[in-house]
Order: structure tokens, then C-alpha cells, then sequence
């Protein structure tokens, strides 16, 4: 070995002996302290114990509160949205669509045209009497759902006095009538309906069900609800039927039907062609010429008066032409849907005593020669019929 390496190893000792640091095994008591601790202090700490649960109470708290929070705020929005919708736009909207056709929120409003002193038929026609006696005259009938004035609530024989819309007093029997007026409150329903067939069922059921009633031509009910083919109608007993969209009219519930040409009249009449006779009568079942016209006049837009006397003034007078050689008169110049005015064949007076209706050139539709049934009749110039027209009245026009 070589004196350099030896000095550099015994350098390298000496260097590596004074590096050397003394760690001691046992606690070394400095001056003035004391051996024994108080307490934990000094102590190592568990921070999961100490901390871990106050922090997991806290998220937890924190959770709680959100969830509240967001509770209360869904409820809160819930309340509005129904104060929204049920109270506070009904009261604002309509103010912004005022004056416009827009009914947006708009309630309905609604006016009672009828009182306790009306009463409503609840058969398919009910006879208006002359007097509180099945053996008086026969003034004229009333149809189903027609709203009447009771007069005199006091029974007479079964009979109570009414007058009809248009004027007509006379007496009726009690049991016909009923004092629920929902039926022909216009207001309280959707649509009108009037009958244009010559007759209708009224059913318990859209399908399948059993008649309850049948109505005439010229009834008017008033129905709430439209389906296809059906529509469901407020009945005057206070119930509902349904009853079936081909053979009426639909009309808004305060609206009037509109005036149509002859032709639709004259097809009316001809619809009750062969009914069975009786006087003043308005229906198939028992019909007079002049509740004939009655009838189809008003399906067809034009309102008449239910009397012959009535409406012999009704329309515009047609002036009749006669052959200038011969005298007779000229078919032709009395057209489908006039009404033709005839005077007794057993009186010279101009006294009306029988109407008929003109369906054709030379054709009448009249009261049968044995008053049992309302027929069609064809004449001539040189007929008895030609002879005894007092008068022709046309209340549609071509």
C-alpha cells in the first residue's frame, strides 16, 4: 500500500468520525422541565375520531338544508302555477283580449230568458184546449221541450191555463208540462238543435240504447255535447238523451234559422204527405194543413203564425191570371210553396174555410173530402178548387 492511499484513508476515517452524530435512545430531561406530562397533551391524536364525525354531522346538516330548500321552493312554484292558472289569469287575460273574438279565460256569461211562471212540455205534443174540457175545440198544440206562461196554477179538471210565445191561450193538461227549465235555457248548452225530419228518436244511449221519446218536426232542443253522428241533449225532465245528427239543424244556441228557398219548404211539406187529420194539429201523428205550414215554415226560416186566419195575411198576395178568352184561370201563375185560401164549396162568401199548399203546378196539398187524412190533390182550371180560391199568398220566394 502506498503512503497516499494510506493518508488518504486515514483522512477519509478522520472525516467520517467527526461527521458522526449521537442520537439518544431515552428523554432527556432539559433543565427545568418536568418528567411527567399533564394531561393528553403531547399525545398523538386520532383525526379521524376527533373530526370525522362533527364533519360528517355537518354535511349532513348542510344536506338537510338543501333538501328543505329545494323542497320549499317546488311547492312554492306549485302554489303559484295554480294561483296562475285558476285565479290570477282568468282576472287579467280577459282585458288584454277585450273587443276581440278571442275567449281566452272568458267565463260565459250567462242570461236566463225563463222564470218560475214558465212551465215546459214534456211529451211529444201537448193540445192547447178552448176550454178545461177534452170535448172543447182544439186550439193548437205544443211540442216537446216549448217553453209555455202558466197563467193559473189552479187545476180545473186536470187542466191548467197557459199561453204559448206567441200569444195563444188556452188550457192544457197538468201532467204535460214540468217545472225544470234547464231544457230551454239557452245559455246553459252549446248548440241548438231543430228537427227537420218528420220525426226523431231521443235514445238513452249513443248506441244501443232505448227510445225514450220521439219529437216532431220543428222541436228545438238544446245539446252539450257533439259527437260523431250523435249529439247528447238536455231533456225537460232534467235529464239527458241522444239523439242523431242527420234530420236536424244545427244552430248557435241563441241563433235563428236561416231562410232558405221554396223547393226546401215545398220538400218539407211534402214529408208529411198522408199524415192523419186533426184540427189544428202540428204533427205526422195528427196534422192540419195550417200546422203544416206552421211546421215547415219554421225549419225552413221563416216564422208563422199557427192559425189559417193568421196566415192568410202572412207573405206578399199573388196576383192571379185568367185566360183572356176563356176566363179560366192560368195554373201556372200559382207556384210551388204558395199557400192557396179556399172559401166553403157550400158558401158564395169570401169567407175562408180551408187552406192548401201549392207542391207542384196544378197539385194541392190539402185536406182529404172525408177530413181524415192531409193528401195531395190535382185540379183544374175548370175544377170546383179553381172556383173557390179566395186568395194566394207567397211567403218564399224561387
Amino acid at each position: 500500500m502506498k503512503i497516499q492511499d494510506f493518508d488518504d484513508k486515514g483522512l477519509f476515517e478522520s472525516k467520517k468520525k467527526k461527521s458522526k452524530v449521537r442520537h439518544f435512545e431515552g428523554h432527556v430531561d432539559l433543565p427545568g422541565e418536568s418528567t411527567e406530562m399533564e394531561g393528553d397533551y403531547g399525545q398523538a391524536e386520532n383525526m379521524q375520531d376527533t373530526w370525522g364525525l362533527a364533519r360528517q354531522e355537518a354535511t349532513l346538516n348542510r344536506k338537510r338544508r338543501k333538501r328543505f330548500l329545494r323542497f320549499g321552493i317546488a311547492i312554492t312554484v306549485v302554489v303559484l302555477i295554480v294561483l296562475s292558472v285558476f285565479y290570477i289569469l282568468p282576472a287579467i287575460l280577459p282585458g288584454f283580449f277585450k273587443g276581440t273574438n278571442i275567449e281566452l279565460f272568458v267565463e260565459k256569461k250567462v242570461t236566463l230568458n225563463y222564470d218560475e211562471s214558465y212551465r215546459v212540455v214534456n211529451y211529444y205534443c201537448a193540445d192547447i184546449m178552448s176550454e178545461p174540457d177534452p170535448a172543447s175545440s182544439r186550439i193548437t198544440q205544443v211540442l216537446y221541450n216549448e217553453p209555455v206562461v202558466l197563467l193559473n196554477g189552479e187545476e180545473n179538471n186536470g187542466y191548467v191555463k197557459v199561453r204559448t210565445t206567441d200569444g195563444i191561450e188556452g188550457y192544457i193538461k197538468s201532467f204535460r208540462l214540468t217545472d225544470k227549465l234547464d231544457s230551454v235555457e239557452p245559455d246553459l248548452h252549446e248548440y241548438k238543435l231543430i228537427v227537420s225530419d218528420t220525426s226523431k228518436n231521443v235514445m238513452t244511449h249513443a248506441s244501443n240504447g232505448t227510445l225514450i221519446t220521439k219529437v216532431m218536426m220543428n222541436t228545438v232542443l238544446y245539446a252539450d255535447i257533439k259527437r260523431d253522428g250523435v249529439y247528447q241533449v238536455a231533456l225537460p225532465n232534467g235529464d239527458v238523451g241522444w239523439i242523431g245528427s242527420s234530420g236536424v239543424i244545427e244552430l248557435g244556441t241563441r241563433d235563428t234559422t236561416r231562410k232558405v228557398s221554396c223547393r226546401y219548404f215545398v220538400s218539407s211539406v211534402l214529408s208529411e204527405s198522408n199524415a192523419t187529420y186533426i184540427e189544428n194539429g202540428v204533427t205526422l201523428k195528427g196534422m192540419s194543413v195550417n200546422g203544416l205550414v206552421y211546421v215547415c215554415a219554421g225549419v225552413n226560416g221563416v216564422n208563422m203564425p199557427r192559425s189559417m186566419q193568421e196566415q192568410a195575411s202572412m207573405g206578399t198576395e199573388v196576383e192571379l191570371e185568367y185566360d183572356v178568352v176563356t176566363g179560366d184561370l192560368l195554373l201556372d201563375s200559382i207556384e210551388p210553396g204558395d199557400l192557396v185560401f179556399l172559401r166553403s164549396p157550400y158558401s158564395e162568401s169570401d169567407e175562408i174555410s180551408e187552406m192548401a199548399v201549392c207542391t207542384d203546378t196544378g197539385v194541392l196539398l190539402m185536406m182529404s173530402k172525408a177530413k181524415t187524412t192531409i193528401r195531395l190533390r190535382s185540379f183544374k182550371a175548370t175544377d170546383d178548387i179553381a172556383a173557390r180560391i179566395v186568395s194566394v199568398r207567397r211567403i218564399f220566394d224561387e
